[in-house]
Parts: structure tokens; C-alpha cells; sequence
């Protein structure tokens, strides 16, 4: 039961703002932090089915400042292994209970956290050259089942699309499409496994302008704001819900 208070309002406000800056300038890779933060204060599984909508919106409002400026024959192949991915992750869901993805999502947060750093810092190095189309294909895959489970495919897409050295723009503009596609594939299981409510509608509806707002944002901040600023916050957030969330699963 998701219950539409002030309280509630309050943090997934800001939280879809959040969600709508990183996927409208910075990858989508941190926009899995909404649903970290939704989770503290409501079931996961509900949390999820109150960012997709969002999330899918948000997909629609960028396309258009990015559009054709993805590499096609990259983002068709992430799409394609994405597909498989989606499936795993719901059957994965299909099996869990509440406690096991607050767990999931905690660890997830966390470990996005150490792998930024470790990028930064120079301890995780990313492929000298292109990584082969293989590994895009298995990079997809596993962003399929980490965007079902806590909408956080934006680090294992990274690695590969890293590894292109495509320029920034390029870059988000594949995450864009890819990230399109992948929700896409994901609202029907979502629907059937009951994520979605006439809650979460009514909720949707509430923060739909929150999530614009951000998008917004974000696409003014792709072309004016460093990298490093947006996520030293997104930081702080994912490390903070991710230890809740981990204390409360295991708890």
C-alpha cells in the first residue's frame, strides 16, 4: 500500500528531480538513485513501479536534444542484450521478497559508488581499446537486469561505452536510446508482477512535472556544469540509502 502523504511527497519530489537531471545530462547512471531514496520510505517493488513512468517520461523529453547523435550499431547491440536481461531480472523479482531487494539495491548503491571512485582514483582502469562487441552484448544483458531490479543499468552500460572514448555528447545520447528501449521492455512484466497501482498512478501524475523539471535541468547542465560536481552529491546520496537500505534488509 503506498500512501500519498505530504511526507512522501517531500523526498520523491526531489527524487524524481534528481532521476530527471542525471538521465537528461549525465548518463543515466546515477537516476537509480531515486528509487534508492523511494525505497527507505516504501516498499521496493512499489518504488520501482512509481519511477518507471517517471523515468519513461523523462526518456521522451530528451530524445529529442540527443536525437541521432547516438552510434546506432552500438546502442542496437546494448538493446538487443538488454532484451534478455529484462526477463532474467523479472524472473529474479518474480522469486524475492522485500528484504532481498532493499539488500540488492543497498549493495548495488554501494558498489556504484566504489566503482566511480575507483575510476577517479585510477584503481579501476577502463580498456585501453574498444572492448569487443561481445562484451556490448553481455553489457547489456547485465544492464537489463539491473535497471529491472533497481533501474541501475547505467554502470554496467558504462563500461562499455566508456571504452569507445566516444565524446560526451555521443555518449549520452546512446544512454538515451538505449535506456528508452530497455524501460520500454520493461513495463509489461512490470505491470503483470503488480508494480503498478492506482497508487503509483496518481503519484506519477503528481511528480511527472518534478521529472521534466529535472530533465530540463539535466540538459542545461550536460553543456555547462563538470561531471564531477553532480555525482561528488550523488555520492553522498548512494552511499547514505545504500547502507540503510542494506541495515534494513538485513534487520
Amino acid at each position: 500500500m503506498l500512501d500519498l502523504t505530504w511526507a512522501f511527497f517531500a523526498i520523491a519530489g526531489p527524487a524524481a528531480i534528481f532521476a530527471g537531471i542525471s538521465k537528461g545530462g549525465f548518463g543515466s547512471g546515477a537516476a537509480f538513485a531515486a528509487s534508492s531514496i523511494l525505497a527507505l520510505v516504501v516498499e521496493p517493488g512499489l518504488a520501482l513501479g512509481v519511477m518507471l513512468p517517471l523515468l519513461m517520461l523523462v526518456d521522451v523529453a530528451t530524445l529529442r536534444p540527443y536525437w541521432r547523435k547516438w552510434h546506432w550499431p552500438t546502442a542496437r547491440l546494448m538493446i538487443l542484450g538488454g532484451v534478455p536481461g529484462v526477463a532474467i531480472g523479472a524472473a529474479f523479482y518474480a522469486q524475492s521478497n522485500p528484504d532481498v531487494l532493499r539488500v540488492l539495491i543497498g549493495v548495488i548503491s554501494i558498489g556504484f559508488v566504489i566503482w566511480q571512485l575507483g575510476r577517479s582514483r585510477g584503481w579501476i582502469r577502463i580498456a585501453a581499446s574498444a572492448l569487443p562487441r561481445w562484451a556490448g552484448g553481455l553489457a547489456g544483458t547485465v544492464a537489463g537486469f539491473t535497471s529491472f531490479v533497481s533501474h541501475a543499468g547505467g554502470p554496467p552500460a558504462a563500461v562499455y561505452l566508456l571504452s569507445l572514448k566516444t565524446t560526451k555528447t555521443e555518449y549520452q545520447a546512446n544512454t538515451v536510446l538505449i535506456f528508452t528501449a530497455i524501460n520500454i521492455a520493461k513495463f509489461v512484466p512490470y505491470a503483470f508482477l503488480g508494480m503498478f497501482t492506482a497508487e503509483t498512478g496518481l503519484a506519477n501524475l503528481a511528480l511527472a512535472p518534478f521529472a521534466l523539471l529535472g530533465a530540463w535541468i539535466g540538459v542545461k547542465m550536460h553543456f555547462m556544469v563538470p561531471e564531477r560536481i553532480f555525482f561528488a552529491l550523488t555520492y553522498v546520496l548512494l552511499t547514505v540509502t545504500g547502507t540503510k537500505l542494506i541495515w534494513d534488509g538485513l534487520t
